[in-house]
C-alpha cells in the first residue's frame, strides 16, 4: 500500500517555514501522512533532516522522503519483516540511509532504507526502546523485563548487558558519548560515566515515574517527561535542574529539542502539543490533537515536528496516521 500526504488546515501549495527560528508558529500549518494500518508508535528524522521513519503496531517501519520545503511529492517505502509492534525507531546519527527498529518480536533490524534489505539482531525480551550513540558505533536497546543491551554496530555482537532492579524506560547518551543516561520508573534519572552500571549517579527528578528523555542538539541541556505532567531541563554538565515546563495534565510520553535548541516540545494525553521556548520556558504554541500522542520529533535542520499518537476514525478504527507540523500555507 502507497503512503499518501494530506494538508490538514488550508488548500493550494505548501512550504516549510525555514526562515529565521521563532518564526510566527501560529501560521503555520500540518501535513497528514497516511500508510500504516494500525497507530505509529514512533516517529524519527534521518541525519540530513530529508527522510523521516515510522514504526507502527501493524509490524512494520516506513521511511518517507520528504522534502522540508514542501515542494516534491511524498515517497515512502515499506520495511517489511518484523513479526510483532514496531515500538521505537532511531537513525544512524552519520549515515542517512541507515534506520534501527526495536519490535516486540525480540529483534532488533538495521535497514538500508533506499533497498528496503535489513540485518537482523536476536534479543532476549520484547524491545520497547532503541537509541544510537551519536558517533554511530554503539546502540543501545531496552526491553519489557528491563534489561539493556548495548551492540556494537560494526560487527552486531553484544558489548555489554545490564539488568535493572527498576522499570527502565527511554535512554540516551549525551553528545560526547561518555554519559548514558536512563529514565526509571522511580521517578529518578541515573546518569552512567563509560556505561560503568554499578556505580551510577542518581538524579532525583520526578514524584512519579520518568517515561521519556531528550538531549538538546547543542549538547548544554536534556529533558525529562514524567508521569507527574512535568518535563524538567537539566544542564548537562552540572546534573542540576534548571526549570520545567508545566502546560500539561497527563503523563507526558514524549519530548524533543528543536535544531537550534530554542524550542522543546512535549506531549501526552492532553488534547495538544506544548511547544516552549527553551531558555524561558513559556509556551510559545499549541497543536491541537484529537488523542493521546506516542511520539514527537523534530527535524533536525528545520522548524518541522513530527508527530504521531492514537488517532482513531470515525469507526474506532486506528488511523495509521503520522503528522508533519510547520508548513507554511499559500492560498
Amino acid at each position: 500500500m502507497e503512503g499518501r500526504e494530506e494538508e490538514r488546515k488550508g488548500s493550494g501549495g505548501a512550504a516549510a517555514a525555514v526562515s529565521t527560528p521563532g518564526a510566527n508558529l501560529k501560521d503555520l500549518v500540518s501535513r497528514e501522512y497516511y500508510g500504516h494500518k494500525k497507530k505509529v508508535h514512533s516517529v524519527a528524522w534521518n541525519c540530513l533532516g530529508t527522510k523521516l521513519a515510522s514504526g507502527s503496531i501493524d509490524h512494520t517501519a516506513r521511511v518517507w522522503s520528504i522534502d522540508p520545503h514542501g515542494h516534491s511529492k511524498v515517497k515512502d517505502i515499506e520495511l517489511k519483516g518484523h513479526t510483532d509492534s514496531v515500538d521505537q525507531l532511531c537513525w544512524d546519527p552519520n549515515h542517512p540511509d541507515t534506520v534501527a527498529t526495536a519490535a516486540a518480536d525480540k529483534s532488533i533490524r538495521l535497514w538500508d532504507a533506499r533497498s528496503g534489505k535489513c540485518q537482523v539482531i536476536e534479543l532476549s525480551g520484547e524491545n520497547i526502546n532503541i537509541t544510537y550513540k551519536h558517533d554511530g558505533s554503539q546502540i543501545a536497546v531496552g526491553n519489557k523485563e528491563d534489561d539493556l543491551t548495548i551492540l556494537d554496530v560494526r560487527t552486531l555482537k553484544v558489548v555489554k548487558k545490564h539488568k535493572a532492579n527498576y522499570e527502565m524506560n527511554e535512554i540516551a547518551w549525551n553528545k560526547a558519548g561518555d554519559l548514558f543516561f536512563i529514565t526509571t520508573g522511580l521517578g529518578h534519572i541515573e546518569v552512567v560515566k563509560d556505561l560503568e552500571f554499578m556505580k551510577p549517579c542518581k538524579l532525583n527528578a520526578h514524584t512519579a515515574g520518568c517515561y521519556c528523555i531528550a538531549m538538546d542538539p547543542l549538547d548544554r541541556y536534556f529533558a525529562v517527561g514524567s508521569a507527574d505532567s512535568l518535563v524538567s531541563l537539566w544542564n548537562v554538565k552540572e546534573l542540576l535542574c534548571i526549570r520545567t515546563f508545566t502546560k500539561l495534565e497527563w503523563p507526558v510520553r514524549t519530548v524533543s529539542f528543536n535544531h537550534t535548541g530554542e524550542f522543546i516540545a512535549y506531549a501526552s494525553e492532553d488534547p495538544f502539543i506544548d511547544i516552549a521556548n527553551v531558555e524561558t520556558g513559556r509556551s510559545v504554541h499549541q497543536i491541537p490533537c484529537k488523542a493521546a500522542m506516542n511520539s514527537v520529533e523534530w527535524n533536525p535542520k528545520y522548524n518541522l515536528l513530527a508527530y504521531a499518537g492514537d488517532d482513531k476514525n470515525k469507526y474506532q478504527a486506528d488511523e495509521g496516521v503520522f503528522r508533519i507540523f510547520g508548513f507554511e500555507t499559500h492560498n
